[in-house]
């Protein structure tokens, strides 16, 4: 249907490098749509980095890190990882959503428990859908729901936590302190994604966790590189007992493929540039901060956004789609959010946010969406 009426939003073409302008359809349009909060994905160094990487080591490893897949500089990045975000050690893994996929069914078994905010990642539904646990859920972000769901548990029972840090449609935080609080009281375990939070919070973009001050605290830390670190992969960061556990359990470790040389060589050098540029951090900070006064201003409704995520919300899945190719003519990119990825009366477009955009392009956009919007009489 959407396609017949020439406003199906998915799979649309990029004939560019991504950065704060692409080329689409043989034109210029800016885009607000991508998860690269740092600007990363076009940086120089970052490639040259890639380029070197591929040269030494070839295209790819042929095997699995249990096997034959192990280079020296997977090595060299989870070490570093692990420096970085505090834990003793970290584990790499060549996607983000294979990280929550495979570490989650090896925390957790029969007679366990798995509690997770009802909005948490495709990736964290499905691992938890791989284990044998008693699967339990509570409301977005609801501290009294989570604590009766902990009342449901056997005390004596691994009861895991698992909640993102920075949700990645609604732009808003977990709220890890009482979450933290809770776990204490009821003797649980916590994991949180900071696919979102990485390079965005906490020191040089430790994350939410280290943003709270609450890294030791938090028993299980995961990530992906393909958002502020540029590249593509993901980690999770533990106690040493635990990743020596994963490293020889996790089926989506063991079983797939090693990340290739230059996505590894890309993620080292982001990590180094997130840690020696905190500009970059302190620019997109600026320009959040800008952007949500702004939208408040015009009256867009965008919910409890802490972060450079921002919704618009219009809560009618049509004009969703509609109001996403109209900006796309007006030459800004947003992408649509619909069920399954939101409830059927949370309908929205994301707008994001990277360090290098201008205010002057956050002004053009915005002036463009309000135009579109009104003209849809989402904001009246």
């Amino acid at each position: 249907m959407y396609m017949e009426k020439g406003v199906y939003p998915y799979f649309r073409e990029i004939d560019s490098h991504q950065d704060t302008e692409v080329m689409m359809d043989g034109k210029k349009v800016l885009m607000f749509g991508s998860n690269s909060y740092m600007g990363l994905t076009y940086d120089q160094r970052i490639i040259d980095a890639a380029i070197a990487a591929t040269r030494k080591y070839g295209t790819g490893c042929a095997g699995s890190r249990l096997l034959n897949g192990t280079l020296d500089i997977h090595v060299q990045l989870e070490k570093e990882l692990a420096e970085f975000i505090g834990k003793d050690e970290a584990l790499c893994f060549s996607t983000g959503f294979t990280v929550n996929e495979g570490v989650i069914p090896q925390l957790v078994g029969r007679g366990d428990y798995i509690i997770c905010d009802d909005r948490d990642h495709a990736s964290i539904v499905d691992g938890r859908r791989l284990t044998f646990a008693t699967q339990l859920k509570y409301k977005h972000n609801d501290m009294e729901a989570l604590e009766k769901e902990l009342q449901k548990c056997e005390p004596d029972t691994i009861k895991l936590i698992v909640v993102d840090s920075v949700f990645s449609m609604e732009g808003d935080l977990a709220n890890l302190p009482e979450i933290i609080r809770l776990k204490k009281k009821y003797n649980a375990t916590v994991y949180v994604d900071e696919a979102h939070g990485v390079g965005v919070f906490g020191r040089n973009g430790r994350g939410v966790c280290d943003h709270f001050g609450l890294t030791d605290e938090v028993d299980i830390i995961m990530g992906t590189f393909s958002k502020s670190l540029a590249s593509i992969g993901g980690f999770v960061a533990a106690d040493k007992d635990i990743i020596n556990w994963l490293r020889h359990n996790a089926r989506s470790y063991i079983f797939q493929a090693s990340s290739t040389p230059a996505a590894t060589a890309a993620a080292i050098e982001a990590l180094h540039i997130l840690k020696t540029e905190p500009q970059r951090q302190e620019n997109l900070w600026k320009i959040t901060n800008y952007a949500l006064k702004r939208f408040r201003e015009c009256g867009f409704e965008i919910g409890d956004t802490e972060s450079p995520i921002i919704p618009l919300y219009v809560r009618d899945t049509d004009k969703t789609f509609l109001v996403t190719k109209m900006a796309f003519d007006e030459g800004v990119f947003i992408n649509p959010v619909i069920p399954p990825a939101c409830a059927p009366q949370d309908t929205l477009v994301r707008f994001a946010l990277m360090a290098t955009h201008t205010k002057e392009q956050i002004d053009f956009a915005i002036d463009k969406l309000l135009k579109c919007f009104k003209e849809l009489e989402i904001i009246k």
